[in-house]
């Protein structure tokens, strides 16, 4: 037994480094969040200039765009930094003044109910979107759009419930513990 102990020991290290091979996702969600800050940008060069001419409708559409977008990099910002210190290593932030005061503090389940919160928040401003322009859209597509955010709404608050048994499950093996 004891010739096995060197080489499991060897084993574990790997894999423990292999946590490594999460960071350049990480790296690459930091790319996307540069892209889709460019697409916002260019979102507001393009429909500035015409902003005294848009009706109110065009206006909101508009601005629930840029609403869409920055959801979109919080929830890249969120499953970058959550996911880094969650998988692959803590970042020694912790004295940084502009530390966001969630961070270090959302485990895997916290972050899968903030995802899913986020998607349901996209889903209905895209929803809000096509409802004030509704005769641009067949009377199928917005059905379908309906249920797509039907189906995320209660997804959530399934994913939600199994938390909070779980949660409770766990409680109460551990004060059974003590």
């Amino acid at each position: 037994m004891k010739k096995l102990e060197p080489m499991e020991s060897a084993l574990e290290r790997a894999l423990f480094a292999s946590r490594w091979f999460m960071a350049p996702f990480y790296v690459g969600l930091v790319v996307a969040l540069a892209v889709l800050m460019v697409v916002f940008l260019r979102e507001i060069a393009e429909q500035a200039p015409k902003v005294m001419t848009m009706d109110e409708s065009a206006v909101i559409l508009w601005v629930l765009t840029l609403i869409d977008l920055s959801l979109a990099g919080n929830l890249i910002l969120m499953v970058v930094f959550s996911g880094y210190e969650n998988f692959v290593s803590k970042m020694d932030v912790h004295d940084h003044p502009d530390r966001p005061a969630w961070m270090g503090t959302i485990d895997f389940s916290a972050m899968k109910l903030k995802l899913l919160a986020s998607i349901v928040a996209i889903s209905a401003i895209h929803l809000l979107k096509t409802f004030m322009s509704i005769e641009q859209y067949p009377r199928e597509q917005v059905i379908l759009l309906m249920a797509v955010h039907l189906t995320f709404v209660v997804s959530g608050a399934v994913l939600a419930l199994t938390d909070y048994i779980s949660a409770k499950a766990d409680a109460k093996a551990h004060s059974g513990q003590h």
